[in-house]
């Protein structure tokens, strides 16, 4: 097969689709890949790995998107891909269409099969493509979380982990999976004092047993949310329904309660964002402030470390592509459950019910 690893184009997103590894691994199974000059620099990745991965380089996304069967990239295609995209090409990527029905009308008119990481389930229902930027976006919400309860950038003024004699700060992490624990492990290191909160007794059991001392959870509820925004100087957004909207779980009207510089990372924004007052912002201005509150809601977090991302990306990643490329992506689909859960919209129908509802459209 011909596989098109293109630049990333959205703004700030420094990760690539694949390593010079992943190339290997295609390439000696006699997949032929294209990859655009320059593509993995960012990460870290020069020309000359992936050529010396087998890769052929080629000068610009159109001959990337020209030339290849399936595209393999990190980011959705934007408004200057579309129009690159031809019918029956496979795209595999990072979709999250429930927040975009622009995104999802481009998809179904160019009448590609659109495979989104975000969807692909194991049998006991993990996003295995989605944990490790989940662990990636979970630990910096508290990185950035930190950063921007600092004063001069509109935050409370307050140390996370705090020094002897002085409290530390209260952080609430809403939702108990990939990104709520990475985030409360974070934040409990740095020393804070940590609320996780989620509706699923079982995990939040889980984590009681796993957690320092400093983390306490509780059980997720509209009353407790409220209970707990007077003393809270950091909320991170962290809740997930699989390929469809986050719950909006902060209100606007809830911000009154906050003080001054409270600081919300919102790591839901890809779904729409778990808070009310969201939207998406980018690494060149990462926050904005609305009654005194400071909102971080960077859509693409991990690209800042594209490093890490990438590699951590590629290794999940890999095995599927193989799959995809070996054997086309309707017989790779029919010989992995887990695969054919990522197929979103295929030749311009929606098979995904989650989209569908989330744009009161049809399913296929």
């Amino acid at each position: 097969m011909k596989i098109g690893v293109p630049i990333e184009i959205k703004n700030n997103e420094n990760r690539v689709g694949m390593t010079p590894s992943g190339v290997f691994e295609l390439t000696k199974r006699n997949h032929t890949v294209y990859v655009q000059k320059n593509a993995g620099f960012n990460s870290g990745f020069l020309d000359e790995d992936y050529v010396g991965a087998g890769a052929t380089i080629v000068d610009s996304i159109e001959a990337v998107y020209d030339a290849a069967e399936m595209i393999v990239k990190v980011k959705e295609p934007i408004e200057p891909e579309y129009k690159l995209i031809k019918p029956n090409q496979v795209v595999f990527t990072y979709f999250h269409f429930a927040s975009s029905e622009v995104l999802t009308n481009a998809m179904i008119d160019s009448k590609a099969i659109c495979i989104a990481y975000e969807t692909v389930e194991d049998k006991d229902g993990a996003l295995p493509l989605l944990i490790p930027m989940s662990e990636v976006a979970g630990r910096m919400s508290v990185q950035q979380g930190a950063k921007y309860l600092e004063k001069p950038i509109k935050g409370r003024g307050i140390l996370l982990g705090g020094i002897p004699g002085v409290p530390p700060a209260h952080v609430m992490v809403l939702g108990g999976g990939v990104v709520g624990i990475q985030a409360a492990k974070m934040a409990a290191g740095l020393g804070a004092n940590v609320t996780i909160m989620d509706i699923n007794m079982k995990q939040l059991r889980y984590i009681a047993d796993i957690m320092p001392a400093n983390v306490n959870t509780e059980f997720s509820s509209e009353y407790n949310i409220r209970r707990h925004l007077p003393k809270t100087d950091l909320i991170i957004g962290g809740v997930l329904i699989k390929g469809a909207k986050a719950p909006k779980l902060i209100t606007k009207d809830m911000l009154k309660d906050m003080r001054p510089g409270t600081v919300i990372v919102d790591v839901a924004v890809d779904q729409g964002g778990c808070f009310e007052t969201t939207k998406p912002t980018t690494h060149e201005e990462p926050t904005y402030i609305i009654d005194d509150v400071v909102h971080y809601s960077v859509a693409n977090m991990p690209g800042a470390v594209p490093y890490t991302s990438t590699v951590g990306l590629t290794n999940v990643t890999l095995p599927y592509v193989i799959k995809l490329a070996n054997d086309g992506w309707e017989k790779a689909c029919d010989n992995n459950a887990s695969l054919a859960k990522g197929l979103n919209i295929v030749k311009g129908k929606i098979v995904y019910k989650e989209i569908a509802e989330a744009f009161d459209m049809q399913m296929a």
